[in-house]
């Protein structure tokens, strides 16, 4: 299946795309959130579709989030060799966590807010990994029996905030509108192999990011279970893979996005994003 949540923001109804049309479902009662995944929604709507008339969404409506704001939002850095070596990073020798606030949460068309004082904005494409079901301390041998589905996400940066004001990551990722997902998830079984998808990245129409996710240091499974050994992943919550080389960091001279810049980006199976920057007012 692929899900998709539709109308004003902070309002979403939930969808389906089914045959590339897309289709009302909020008579199932439930939005795409901790609750839904936890007791087996997937399933269930799956029988709910198979016996129901469903309204079909007209073209213009705004697409949100596809899922619902989650417990939270783990990143993966530098997960791809290329993309460390841009940035003059050492490859990891386990995997860089860090957590981008749910607040980011936007939808894939909405508008990027360059935060204020912010100079060193930048972009990242990248495959985002959604729980199927609690997860602690999980062996890497069960950790795709965790996975519900897959769905596309822009870790927006800024880099100033993230490298050059002091402590954690964090500050530089989890600004407003810096989390971009979508435009719909994709359950597992649309995927057949996640470790071969080609993510790109374009920013007013050049070519930026074209990579691989073949070319992870640390796989999906190993990420799941990583993850599991220092918090309890709940049903709903992302696990972001990483970037590959490509980002305005790694550019030489460094490249950094301003108001009017237009930012597109896509993955195999994923669908397409679209988003515009605008200045913080």
């Amino acid at each position: 299946m692929k899900l998709i949540r539709f109308g004003e923001a902070g309002k979403e109804k939930t969808g389906v795309i089914i045959n590339d049309k897309k289709y009302d479902t909020s008579a199932f009662g439930e939005d795409y959130g901790e609750a839904f995944f936890e007791n087996d929604g997937l399933t269930r709507l799956g029988y709910f579709l198979e016996d129901s008339l469903l309204p079909e969404i007209t073209e213009d409506v705004r697409l949100g989030s596809p899922l619902a704001r989650p417990s939270k939002i783990v990143c993966i850095g530098l997960n791809y060799v290329d993309h460390a070596k841009e940035t003059n990073a050492t490859p990891p020798t386990e995997p860089v966590i860090f957590m981008k606030s749910t607040t980011a949460l936007v939808g894939p068309f909405d508008n990027i807010i360059i935060p204020k004082n912010s100079v060193k904005t930048d972009w990242e494409v990248e495959l985002a990994i959604v729980i199927g079901k609690k997860a602690s301390y999980v062996s890497e041998a069960d950790a795709m029996d965790y996975v519900a589905g897959y769905v596309l996400h822009n870790d927006v940066s800024e880099r100033e905030f993230q490298i050059e004001r002091g402590g954690t990551w964090d500050k530089g990722k989890g600004c407003d509108t810096f989390a971009p997902m979508g435009p719909f998830f994709a359950t597992k079984d649309e995927i057949a192999d996640p470790h071969n998808l080609r993510l790109w990245l374009k920013v007013n129409g050049t070519t930026m990011q074209n990579g691989t996710t073949a070319n992870f240091i640390f796989n999906i499974p190993h990420l799941i279970s990583y993850t599991s050994q220092f918090m309890t992943l709940l049903p709903g919550d992302i696990i972001s893979t990483g970037t590959p080389a490509g980002v305005g960091l790694g550019m030489k001279p460094p490249v950094y996005l301003k108001a009017g810049d237009v930012i597109e980006l896509g993955i195999d199976g994923l669908g397409e994003a679209k988003q515009v920057l605008v200045n913080y007012k």
